[in-house]
């Protein structure tokens, strides 16, 4: 990279020279007026050697003329000033270099303390796991092959390799790596360079399909295509008849939401929709009851206030999710109502949200679900909630859209969502079978002949996880789930009486390619094949698929973000560190190893945005209530709800940071091979297996998301 220039060197340098050429004239006039008084000796002397001038200069006379006073004291000047910029520009080097070794440092005092506490802990089964053992087996394979290559390099073999066809006597050691030769490059590598061709192969189809998805949501954007309303609600309920508002079921289930549970039900409790069409269930599945006592406290309180509220708690809990949202679905109230909205318990939709998607039914009788956007009050919490924004960002302006406007079926996001309780009934309802309810029972109203709508600007705000531990669990159920029910489903979808393309669409594109594929290839072709083939150079992975083909996706994905663009290096780093997880719950998933169906609440913090919160206390000012009831009502459940509250944050289990064994052995296996490469002198691969070990290294010790002192 070039150095930039030096304006102020360069100002001062073109300033005195043209003095100098002023002063050269100066001399040259006056020389020439006073011609007429140069004396004998100097003629003299131009005769003897006419080559030779003689100039005498005397330093006062020089120092005492104006001019050149001036002119020493501007040299002098700019000599001081381009000291004094070259000592702020070294200044300005030793304090980055200085910070970069601080951070350095720190880094390594941080890993040194993690390492050290979690010696302490008692010792977890979850890194005794088949998979698990494969990763450590491959390190050591590596580690092995190192060595070899490193003996290999020293001894000068990587200029002329040993070979068995050689006439001469090898050594041992030769006649070793001679062989070794041969067996990588006739039983190794060709197999290996087969499974690199057919990862490349679906990793060029899933980029097509990427591709594809993107142009048609800049056809979407272009042409303005969004579902439209027959009708709509004025923003003042006056205007309408108390007919007009269909009876809504609003459900939120919980399961220990201490942090959150207040967020959710206050903000469906404010909903624009008349007292009388609308009836909220809370859904309590906590085993804590101290968390039992704070949401039926919570409950109770918006009960005094006029809210038809119901607090549901169940004794026998099976099923998690689904089988909490069934158990309601019986009671024999929901009859009456025609639309059931589901908020988990992190989420506070606006008070306009039925509003806003209620008026889509009207007309479509063959509409099942209206399903909103999600937004997040915590997106700039920390990196790791950064690249979950961009994640879910292209989940819902990219893949939902899409699917919605051109083929009226997507995934049921889980929450959120408006569902016409007719066509749960229909397809059968919530079913316990997998731990991704919300997709089976998507799937199952798609093949009975039911329609999605997704409204990209209705927006409810929710929150990310903000520790590595948490976005592990997530993303395990959420990627374990899809292969439990494509086995499951399958058969069904054969049989069913869609069209073949609505059938191929959800075999091929929804759970083989977007499901299956993704983290089958990120991972193999990333965490094995290439470094393998560092170790096996007769198998090749080309420099286009190990940077351009990425970059060019990670591109695509960031678009619907593009305030994320600086980030969009880490994003592809930690894809690939994410793709161990997903990689491991598909392969559990899909065999039912053990661990499939566990369930595990995504841990929040409970965190809201100021605006939201002013809305909120607007809102419920705006209630109007019994004055004794309200009294009666702080004085009962609210000192008793802190107590409580303050009680159990004092029994409950102290956060603390991990290590991830997967992370951190894929690391030294990636960094190892980065070594090999160097050796090498692989320019592209090298690089790439440097920054992504780097990276497993920072996930695998914990240091991305949430930091617990």
């Amino acid at each position: 990279m070039p150095r930039p220039p030096n304006y102020e060197f360069q100002e001062w340098w073109n300033k005195q020279q043209i003095e100098i050429h002023n002063n050269v004239n100066h001399n040259h006039n006056h020389n020439h007026n006073q011609n007429h008084t140069i004396t004998s000796s100097s003629s003299t002397s131009n005769v003897e050697n006419p080559n030779f001038v003689s100039v005498a200069i005397s330093a006062s006379d020089s120092l005492s003329s104006p001019l050149n006073r001036k002119d020493h004291r501007n040299r002098t000047r700019s000599a001081r000033q381009l000291s004094f910029f070259c000592f702020l520009k070294l200044q300005h080097f030793l304090h980055f270099i200085f910070s970069i070794f601080t951070s350095f440092f720190s880094l390594l005092r941080t890993a040194n303390r993690r390492i050290a506490k979690s010696r302490l802990l008692p010792n977890r089964r979850t890194s005794d796991s088949r998979f698990f053992r494969l990763i450590k087996f491959l390190l050591v394979v590596v580690v092995l092959l190192l060595c070899v290559e490193l003996i290999a390099y020293f001894k000068g073999w990587h200029f002329s390799p040993p070979s068995l066809r050689k006439t001469e006597v090898l050594g041992f050691v030769e006649l070793v790596y001679a062989s070794w030769l041969r067996v990588r490059a006739e039983y190794l590598a060709p197999p290996l360079q087969s499974l690199s061709n057919v990862c490349i192969i679906l990793f060029l189809v899933q980029s097509v399909d990427r591709a594809v998805l993107m142009l048609g949501c800049f056809w979407i954007k272009c042409r303005g295509i969004k579902p439209v309303a027959v009708m709509e609600y004025s923003s003042k309920s006056e205007d309408h008849n108390v007919e007009d508002f269909p009876m809504v079921l609003v459900q939120i289930p919980m399961c220990n939401e201490r942090e959150v549970y207040q967020h959710s039900i206050g903000a469906v409790c404010v909903q624009d929709w008349p007292r009388e069409r609308m009836l909220v269930q809370v859904l309590d599945d906590s085993d804590d009851s101290d968390v039992q006592q704070l949401i039926r406290a919570e409950v109770q309180k918006w009960q005094q206030r006029g809210v038809r509220i119901l607090y549901r708690h169940r004794l026998i809990r099976t099923g998690y999710k689904a089988g909490n949202l069934k158990s309601a679905m019986n009671c024999d109230y929901v009859k009456d109502y025609e639309f059931v909205a589901i908020f988990d318990a992190d989420f506070q939709p606006a008070p306009d949200f039925l509003k806003k998607t209620i008026p889509y039914f009207k007309g479509n009788d063959d509409l099942a679900l209206v399903q909103a956007r999600w937004t997040f009050v915590n997106k700039d919490e920390n990196l790791l909630t950064r690249l979950q924004n961009i994640n879910l960002s292209f989940h819902f302006e990219v893949e939902q859209q899409v699917n919605g406007v051109f083929i009226n079926f997507f995934g049921f996001n889980g929450t959120a969502g408006v569902w016409r309780i007719k066509a749960l009934e229909d397809c059968g309802g919530w079913s316990e079978r997998t731990t991704v309810e919300d997709m089976d029972v998507a799937v199952r109203a798609h093949l009975c002949g039911w329609k999605f709508i997704f409204l990209n600007d209705v927006k409810c705000l929710c929150e990310l996880p903000e520790s590595y531990e948490a976005y592990k669990k997530q993303q395990y159920r959420w990627h374990s789930g899809p292969m439990q029910l494509f086995r499951m489903c399958f058969m069904e979808i054969i049989h069913s009486k869609v069209s073949w393309m609505k059938k191929f669409n959800l075999i091929f594109l929804f759970f083989l390619l977007r499901k299956l594929v993704l983290p089958f290839y990120s991972f193999t072709l990333f965490c094995i094949i290439l470094p393998l083939t560092m170790f096996l150079p007769e198998a090749h992975l080309p420099a286009w698929v190990v940077c351009y083909i990425p970059g060019f996706i990670s591109l695509l994905n960031i678009l619907p973000s593009p305030q994320s663009f600086p980030f969009i290096v880490p994003y592809l780093l930690c894809e690939n560190t994410m793709s161990v997880t997903k990689f491991n719950a598909m392969i559990t998933g899909l065999f039912r190893f053990k661990g499939s169906y566990e369930w595990v609440v995504t841990k929040k913090s409970g965190r809201s945005s100021e605006a939201d919160l002013l809305g909120l206390s607007e809102k419920e000012s705006e209630v109007s209530v019994d004055t004794s009831l309200l009294q009666r009502s702080a004085s009962d459940s609210g000192l008793e709800e802190l107590n409580k509250l303050n009680m159990s944050k004092k029994n409950g289990k102290t956060k603390r940071n991990r290590l991830y064994g997967k992370e951190l052995t894929l690391a030294f296996i990636l960094l190892t091979a980065s070594v090999r490469s160097l050796l090498s002198a692989q320019g592209i691969h090298f690089y790439f297996l440097l920054f992504q070990g780097i990276t497993f290294l920072i996930v695998g010790l914990d240091l991305i998301g949430e930091q617990v002192s």
